[in-house]
């Protein structure tokens, strides 16, 4: 159980309580390994931890690698045949765990198990059930914002589950590898999880597995930061999974999701809605900006890594180009955009 931090010293407290109520189908307390990794806090995080769970190994960095390297650090630590992560700005129901172990049993292909996350304000609101992802590399977790009107209820199949509460098995990652480091951080999940589809394992969605998260907690969602690390990441990620014949077209999709975008927020809906005014706008365009130079400056090593993930590979190209198309995000999902309406049975 590896539970990344940086500066959120009351959250981690509610974080780690919520590990420790942990139990197993029988009601009975779970004894569980949780490795906190602080990266280079300046509150009093590692005192917390130190003074309030002593039974938690504390690993401290003197500043912050970024999410993907203090998970590696953690993994590296673990001693578990399953890892499962935690955001630190999230809470676990008690059979959380539990649950998600059971995916685990349907076969030896299910090598992650994603939680049913609904918002830490509105917990009859869904965060993420998972993922799905835009064909320019874009991804947003499946039913973000929508109400829970029971939709996301049945265990399935799904895309890949979302870092901020997920198990993996480890044997898995030993086989694919960990977090790409050169992401930093924001869609690392979708890197690691893409990665694995395409090596062949499959991931299955826990809906009693429940976690309540704080979205944004991090860096804000107003942070022009994030939008530059995002849209770097959307990138890299693209050119080092996405087959060739989805990927030339990947400036044709980008350019479809940013004109809908725009249209979106001049009906003041989606995402770009926390940009309020054309100050704001222009700043956002400036961190897309940043994020693809960025991008561009990384391309000589993720085209490197691309060659490594054949060795790895068990669908063809077609196939990986049919797993993404038909995970594909609509255009109102993507940007957030929910109609209160409610669902079938």
């Amino acid at each position: 159980m590896v539970v990344v931090n940086w500066n959120r010293a009351e959250m981690l407290r509610e974080c780690l309580q919520s590990l420790g109520l942990q139990v197993g189908d029988d009601g009975r307390r779970l004894s569980i390994e949780v490795i906190v990794v602080d990266n280079g806090s300046t509150d009093h995080s590692a005192g917390v931890v130190r003074e309030a769970f002593p039974d938690v190994l504390l690993l401290e960095n003197q500043y912050n690698l970024g999410y993907c390297a203090a998970n590696n650090q953690g993994i590296r630590a673990a001693h578990g045949s399953f890892i499962a992560l935690l955001n630190n700005d999230a809470a676990a129901d008690p059979k959380w765990i539990s649950h998600l172990l059971t995916a685990f049993r349907e076969s030896p292909e299910i090598g992650m198990a994603a939680s049913k996350i609904v918002t830490w304000e509105d917990s009859g609101r869904i965060d993420k059930a998972g993922h799905l992802i835009f064909p320019d590399g874009q991804n947003r977790g499946r039913g973000t914002g929508e109400p829970d009107r029971g939709q996301y209820e049945k265990v399935e199949e799904i895309l890949w589950p979302d870092g901020c509460a997920a198990m993996y098995r480890k044997s898995m990652l030993d086989q694919i590898g960990l977090f790409d480091e050169d992401l930093f951080a924001y869609g690392d999940d979708a890197e690691l999880g893409l990665r694995a589809r395409i090596a062949g394992w499959r991931c299955l969605y826990m809906p009693k597995a429940l976690v309540r998260h704080r979205r944004g907690a991090t860096l804000g969602q107003g942070n022009p930061e994030r939008v530059r690390l995002i849209e770097r990441n959307r990138i890299l990620l693209a050119v080092k999974l996405f087959p060739w014949s989805l990927l030339i077209f990947n400036p044709v999709f980008f350019s479809i999701r940013m004109a809908a975008g725009l249209f979106a927020a001049g009906a003041k809906e989606g995402d770009l809605a926390a940009f309020p005014g054309v100050w704001n706008k222009l700043r956002v365009a400036g961190a897309l900006l940043r994020g693809q130079w960025q991008a561009l400056l990384l391309l000589p090593r993720t085209l490197a890594k691309r060659s490594a993930i054949e060795k790895i590979a068990r669908l063809t190209p077609a196939e990986r180009r049919r797993l993404i198309l038909s995970n594909r995000l609509t255009l109102p999902a993507l940007f957030g955009i929910v109609r209160d309406t409610e669902v079938a049975p």
